[in-house]
């Protein structure tokens, strides 16, 4: 039996808060900032103005202000405790409880948003179309420029370098690819949630000055609750996961069996245990239990073959003959 002779926290500290990370903490204080400002103005005029759909986008920006400070705490606290020996797979899931805390909070705004809106059907009260629609437009660029500024983050993540394997594995690199920064990811469901209800409060207004539709902007308030709740489950469940360590019907997992078949050229070898877990963006953890008859099989004959998936960046195992 053997295990993986490597710095972890090392690896960690090169490969975790790289480029990439560094870029998408800038963007999201950045964006944290802005998003402060317009929800300031828009509760104010939603208020002033007695626009529900103002306002509910509004409140549903303060949520978001608190989600993406949260995201922004969350990357400078992953990095403050990089090197931290009792982080025993380093700090990457402190982001990923971010993003899942941001998608929880996320759904206690819909139901404030449905509140809201539902009192205001039954107590409807006179709005100020013209004012709240010159806020609600503003809200929507300052939304829009967010989800630029994030969006750049955001494509990085996906960004991948290719290596010079086999299709099978390109194609499972592919998949892998798409494991994005989900601290990241939250922050800007976020923002795009803010430009959906931004939208939907300017169409409820323009309803509502022309056509004197005053049911509509509490209406509009219950879609955008809505849509607000089923972004947030999504996030919810994807953060869930990896915080979870629900990995095991992951291509990866695929792939390490594929190895140890490759290597088995009698067919007397069995992987009797194997367990993986992320502890990164796009890299995993796993052990494994090998029993075999083969002499020639070896913890490090196993773990050479494995080099040829780079995201398994820590491996220990066992390998028992028969």
């Amino acid at each position: 039996m053997g295990t993986r002779e490597t710095d972890l926290t090392q690896w960690i500290h090169e490969h975790i808060f790289d480029a990439g990370s560094q870029k998408a903490e800038a963007r999201t204080r950045l964006v944290m900032w802005i998003t402060l400002a317009m929800m300031v103005m828009e509760i104010a005029a939603g208020w002033w103005y007695n626009s529900m759909a103002l306002l509910a986008d509004g409140w549903h920006m303060s949520s978001h202000a608190v989600a993406i400070g949260l995201s922004a705490f969350a990357y400078a606290s992953a990095r403050r405790y990089a090197r931290d020996p009792r982080f025993a797979f380093g700090t990457w899931k402190i982001e990923v409880l971010a993003g899942f805390a941001s998608a929880v909070f996320l759904v206690g705004v819909a139901a404030v948003m449905v509140f809201g809106s539902v009192e205001r059907l039954v107590t409807p009260e006179p709005i100020h179309y013209r004012e709240a629609l010159v806020v609600a437009v503003v809200g929507l660029v300052v939304n829009l420029v967010c989800a630029l500024i994030l969006g750049g983050a955001h494509d990085h993540g996906h960004h991948h370098h290719g290596h010079d394997h086999d299709h099978h594995h390109t194609h499972g690199h592919d998949e892998h690819a798409h494991q994005h920064d989900l601290n990241l990811k939250s922050a800007y469901v976020h923002v795009l949630a803010d430009a959906a209800t931004s939208v939907l409060a300017i169409l409820a207004l323009i309803g509502g000055w022309l056509y004197g539709w005053s049911w509509l902007d509490p209406v509009m308030g219950l879609v955008g609750a809505v849509m607000v709740g089923i972004w947030a489950k999504g996030l919810v469940i994807e953060t869930g996961k990896v915080l979870l360590d629900r990995e095991m019907d992951h291509p990866v997992v695929e792939e390490i069996r594929e190895v140890i078949q490759a290597l088995d050229a009698h067919e007397d070898s069995h992987l009797t245990d194997l367990h993986v877990w992320r502890v990164g963006k796009q890299s995993y953890s796993c052990a494994m239990t090998v029993v075999t008859r083969d002499k020639d099989l070896t913890p490090a004959l196993i773990r050479e073959a494995l080099k040829v998936h780079e995201e398994i960046v820590h491996a220990t195992i066992e390998v028992h003959h028969r």
